[in-house]
């Protein structure tokens, strides 16, 4: 009765609004490491997270940490933004403020959101349903505390918290539901006159005089920059994407907090290493704030789809650049309609079906991993549009074919052809449950003799006996929230295993798995009406076949490639065939569950 009273004593406190959360600029690695480490469990691999100290000396640790950080925060931060950019005493003097601010909002909100929740489940017994109703409410809580950090610091924390929305199977929904419908395309929005000032620094002029006309209020704001529509003085429709003002002074500072928080969190747990996570950064930031850049990476992944995918080149659709009015903060681009990939209704009404959506985005990004090699590595819900293929597709045009538009060409990963070889290996060999083909090619990949279970199962979501189950669904997934449970369970317990895993992979691997991540979620939005792992796999096995039949005379490359590809196809036609055997089971059941439900004509007049 005493801890009851305590807890609705103090719970007022923990639920006080944050604007900050535990360090977002890890909330990436997170997700990456809350995903391996739920096969790391489900594979039988269950370790103590506490390597050497037991609870106390972890509650110690964690204490030391918080202390480290805040202190960090007022001192430390401050010099690594002193001498973050050199002379410019002006910019310098900016992230002497913005870091320790930013590090003191993480720290804060990481101490609200502990607190919250061991107040709030305080003296509930475990199953009990009013410690699931407090849970509830603290994952409420918490992920509000988590999207008001992002909208505070914005910048790198929008796109940390835009992957945490993508984590359907490893975050509880309350978080995924709080990022994915706050964070892809309603951040934090410019002032127009702050538009007008990017407008002057690039080109000397303002917005009304560049264009016939420029609609100020923007069509969606994303974390580096927002979306204006406007129109040429020659009348053509066009999409100007304006970077966010001082996002290079604030990209920066995050870059700062991110060396600092890492190098302490590794120096404290030298098990725990995420400073792979700040060469990321390092790299990937400046081509992301370079508009040029990004018109570069549209107009090649254009050409590739053409040259090497013609297919599918009908099926894709990349807006044209306009090069004379952008420039590395500027883009002006062809504007292009559509409706928002996940949105189902908007889908069906165009008389497109959602099967059809999800086989043409996995198929596309399947040719960009193993046939081009140069992969759209943010692939969310934000930056795809659907809209109805032009022309007549299909068994004598009598359906309608989807077009998938793709936006926010920033991030792209070129793959080595080593990588991409023995990635495609590596997916073949899942697909066909060969053990001793997931462990070559997982090692080629650096996972090591001790991970590579654990890596096989970041990439299918299943556990390793499914992996290697020699049934021919044995990679079909199945959406229960006991699963799922039981997944974000392991997910909190493997941290310094993945952390080694993480470290080793080649950093391009990683964004792959980012770029799964995106895609799954986006296919469980349109009700998972396809099996990836069948167009994954096809276009996998069919790299592998080509690269086998490299060096051999012609008749022989075409034979090699043709019985290969038979196999493949029997064993993907079979699964999928499973896979749409099971969908209907489940339809059954769900309509049979409603009519047993239902009262009937009878009882409702009694």
């Amino acid at each position: 009765m005493m801890k009851g009273l305590l807890r609705r004593l103090l719970l007022p406190i923990a639920a006080l609004p944050c604007s900050s959360s535990a360090p977002a600029s890890s909330w990436r690695s997170i997700g990456s490491s809350a995903q391996a480490a739920a096969f790391a469990a489900l594979a039988g691999q269950r370790k103590s997270v506490d390597s050497g100290g037991g609870g106390g000396g972890g509650r110690w640790k964690l204490g030391k940490t918080a202390l480290i950080l805040t202190i960090g925060s007022i001192g430390g931060a401050g010099t690594l933004g002193w001498v973050a950019l050199g002379d410019d005493r002006e910019r310098r003097m900016k992230l002497v403020w913005a870091v320790p601010l930013r590090l003191t909002r993480d720290v804060a909100t990481a101490a609200a959101i502990v607190a919250d929740y061991n107040i709030s489940l305080w003296g509930l017994k475990e199953e009990s349903p009013e410690r699931a109703l407090a849970k509830h409410e603290a994952h409420v809580r918490c992920a509000n505390r988590l999207q008001a950090l992002c909208f505070k610091n914005g910048g790198i924390y929008i796109k940390l918290g835009q992957h945490v929305g993508q984590l359907d199977y490893l975050l509880p929904q309350e978080y995924v539901e709080t990022m994915r419908n706050s964070l892809l395309d309603k951040c934090p929005v410019s002032t127009y006159e702050q538009v007008c000032a990017v407008f002057s620094a690039e080109l000397g002029l303002l917005p009304h005089e560049v264009f016939k006309d420029f609609n100020p209020v923007p069509l969606a704001s994303a974390s580096l920059a927002q979306v204006h529509l406007a129109h040429t003085h020659d009348g053509k429709k066009v999409a100007v994407k304006v970077q966010h003002i001082h996002l290079t002074d604030t990209a920066a500072a995050d870059t700062a907090t991110v060396a600092l928080i890492v190098n302490v969190v590794h120096w404290l747990f030298p098990s725990f290493d995420y400073r792979w996570l700040l060469d990321e950064v390092q790299e990937s930031l400046p081509k992301e704030l370079d508009f040029i850049h990004e018109a570069k990476n549209s107009e090649l992944c254009v050409y590739n789809f053409k040259k090497q995918s013609p297919h599918l080149a009908p099926y894709i659709a990349i807006p044209e650049v306009y090069w004379t009015l952008s420039t590395s903060r500027l883009l002006t681009m062809e504007y292009m309609e559509g409706i928002k990939i996940t949105d189902v209704q908007q889908i069906k009404k165009l008389g497109l079906r959602p099967s059809d959506v999800a086989k043409l985005m996995s198929q596309a990004f399947a040719e960009m991993i193993f046939r081009h090699g140069f992969v759209h590595c943010d692939p969310h819900a934000a930056n795809m549009l659907v809209r109805v293929a032009p022309g007549n597709h299909g068994f004598f045009g009598w359906r309608k074919q989807p077009q998938l538009v793709l936006l926010d060409h920033g991030l792209y990963k070129t793959l080595d052809p080593s990588i991409r070889s023995h990635y495609a290996g590596l997916w073949k060999a899942l697909v066909f449950a060969d053990a001793a083909k997931i462990k070559e090619h997982s090692l080629s990949l650096g996972a090591g003799e001790d991970l590579y279970i654990l890596f096989a199962g970041v990439l299918t979501m299943r556990p390793w006996h499914r992996i290697v189950d020699p049934a021919i669904d044995h990679l079909n997934m199945s959406d229960t929230d006991k699963e799922r449970q039981e997944l974000q369970m392991y997910a909190s317990q493997y941290v310094f295993e993945v952390s080694q895993l993480l470290s080793r992979l080649p950093r391009v691997i990683l964004l792959l798995l980012k770029t799964n991540d995106c895609l799954r979620a986006v296919d469980k939005a349109l009700g998972t009406p396809v099996n990836t792992y069948v167009i994954v796999g096809r276009e996998a096995a069919r790299a592998v076949a080509e690269l086998q039949a490299l060096g051999t005379m012609p008749w022989q490359s075409r034979l090699l490639t043709l019985l290969d590809r038979l196999e493949v196809e029997l064993r993907l036609l079979v699964l999928q065939a499973a896979s749409w055997l099971a969908s209907l089971q489940k339809k059954i059941v769900q309509l049979s569950l409603s009519a047993s439900s239902t009262p009937s004509k009878s009882a409702i007049s009694v």
